[in-house]
């Protein structure tokens, strides 16, 4: 659904995109990372016509974003950063507007706004001005008018920017029930998001995609992908350091203090082999006197630090 061929943008001698080609298929969810500056919200602006790329290619939907634009941008529902609207209307008003820009008219308008309104819990300020309204509600009435006209694309920037907990909560939830029948771009930086509700996530940094996998292909390559974590007593910490280094599958064991004469320790796997069962084993075989024991999926923050701090060999390692 969305097609995305050789895109560049310079901004003189600055290349912010330096060749990025990506596919986005229908009921995919694809969190869109890089560190500030990586050329994250240029690409996002190309996608959506609102930029002109250098060179490159992007089609939406069968349509060619910058010979088709009108017709490429029908199918998509956007976001940007910022979420920007007209802070003198009320959503009520700003969303009618937004429905007859889209072309609708009659009691249709009406029937848009309400289904937007009602997915996005924005009839407690529907009648406020926008300028009146938390960051979090402005940031919903953005989504509100993204999703308004049931885009089969939406593309969205930081999209639960500003929202507490139990909003976040509420868009994840949305996001994942339009999933099925939509292609979905979020950008974000909040690590977490990819894991809650991406099904493919894309990295890029310096203009270019270092990575591109499901969130359990990217974990993987983290260190702590299946490392073992111990709470101890920390007089027990090196007898148990002496029989855990006896398991051939640990490359190595960190010890941590955690206060109250009690210490963490970690056992890190050789290729991420797994090793829960066996210390598991070792632990009631040995009685050992074990407060917390648990296995890591691993950590997306570790990955995305080690890829793009320009390190080849820690980016290899898949180290931190």
């Amino acid at each position: 659904m969305i097609e995305i061929e050789g895109l560049t943008k310079r901004f003189g001698a600055v290349a912010a995109v330096a060749g990025i080609d990506l596919k986005v298929g229908k009921g995919e969810v694809l969190g869109f990372l890089g560190p500030n500056g990586a050329g994250k919200s240029t690409t996002m602006k190309m996608v959506t016509g609102f930029l002109t790329p250098t060179t490159g290619r992007v089609t939406v939907c069968g349509h060619d974003i910058e010979t088709d634009t009108l017709a490429a941008q029908k199918t998509i529902g956007y976001l940007p950063e910022g979420a920007p609207a007209y802070g003198e209307m009320t959503p009520r008003q700003f969303l009618t507007f937004i429905a007859r820009v889209r072309g609708y008219g009659g009691a249709t308008v009406k029937e848009r706004v309400d289904a937007a309104v009602a997915k996005t819990d924005l009839d407690p300020v529907l009648d406020q001005p926008i300028d009146t309204l938390s960051k979090g509600f402005k940031r919903r009435v953005g989504l509100a008018q993204a999703i308004l006209h049931d885009p089969p694309v939406l593309i969205m920037d930081e999209p639960t920017d500003g929202l507490d907990p139990n909003q976040k909560h509420s868009v994840r939830e949305l996001i994942r029930a339009m999933a099925k029948e939509k292609a979905i771009i979020v950008s974000t930086h909040l690590l977490e998001e990819v894991e809650a509700i991406c099904t493919r996530a894309v990295i890029i940094d310096r203009g270019r995609v270092v990575a591109d996998g499901t969130p359990a292909q990217l974990l993987a390559r983290s260190r702590h992908h299946n490392a073992v974590t111990l709470t101890v007593a920390a007089k027990d910490a090196a007898g148990i350091i002496t029989k855990l280094r006896t398991i051939p599958a640990i490359a190595t064991v960190e010890q941590t203090p955690a206060g109250d004469g009690i210490v963490q320790l970690t056992a890190f796997p050789k290729s991420g082999a797994l090793l829960i069962e066996e210390i598991g084993r070792m632990a009631a075989d040995d009685e050992w006197d074990v407060k917390e024991l648990y296995a890591e999926p691993g950590r997306l923050d570790e990955v995305f630090r080690a890829i793009t701090t320009h390190d080849a060999a820690r980016a290899r390692e898949g180290r931190a």
